[in-house]
């Protein structure tokens, strides 16, 4: 199965009709040439309205954190594959979850086209518990903080939503460590 073969199918797929009559593709950036792969929730509404990933506040965050200008991160060596590839709708205290079904029935057969894959970012709880399963701490933060022990495969980070300015104020550690890892890591795979 092809990259475009896999967009066909996501279109076709039922659950997505809503989406395909409004002109709305599955927003996911890939590349066979990747070596960094991002897996965060899901787009969110501005991202919808111009269908590129992270193209936001949280976007501009993550690069700061990537320590990669935009240039880079838009760029073949990156790679964007949300747990779900449209926008979930309104939540009561923000936006919806992701759909289950994207991450179960999509992932595996895009990831199977990236084996250059080196790094895997988890960004947030959904891609987490998700791919490191019960290696997975109580909570995010724990999580988090516990990033040494995923590497070099996995780095799990908190969301980089304007939102999360409490979590970061309580967190100092996370902007003066684990940053600058993630940086280094990234620096040496993309260099």
């Amino acid at each position: 199965m092809t990259f475009q073969e896999i967009k066909e199918k996501l279109e076709k797929d039922e659950r997505n009709k809503s989406y395909t009559e409004r002109g709305i593709p599955p927003i996911f950036q890939v590349s066979e040439e990747a070596k960094i792969l991002l897996i965060g929730q899901a787009p969110g509404k501005k991202v919808e309205e111009t269908l590129i990933p992270f193209n936001d506040k949280s976007g501009e965050k993550l690069i700061s954190w990537m320590g990669i200008d935009k240039k880079t991160f838009y760029s073949s060596s990156i790679a964007i594959v949300p747990m779900d590839f449209y926008y979930p709708g309104k939540g009561k205290t923000g936006d919806l979850p992701p759909r289950k079904f994207i991450a179960e029935e999509y992932h595996r057969d895009i990831l199977a086209l990236m084996p250059k894959i080196q790094l895997t970012i988890l960004i947030g709880k959904y891609s987490q518990a998700y791919y490191l399963k019960d290696r997975q701490k109580r909570n995010l933060t724990e999580t988090v903080a516990a990033y040494k022990e995923y590497l070099p495969e996995y780095f799990p980070l908190v969301h980089p939503s304007p939102l999360n300015f409490r979590w970061l104020a309580k967190n100092p550690w996370f902007e003066k460590e684990a940053v600058p890892e993630l940086q280094r890591v990234i620096h040496r795979i993309l260099a």
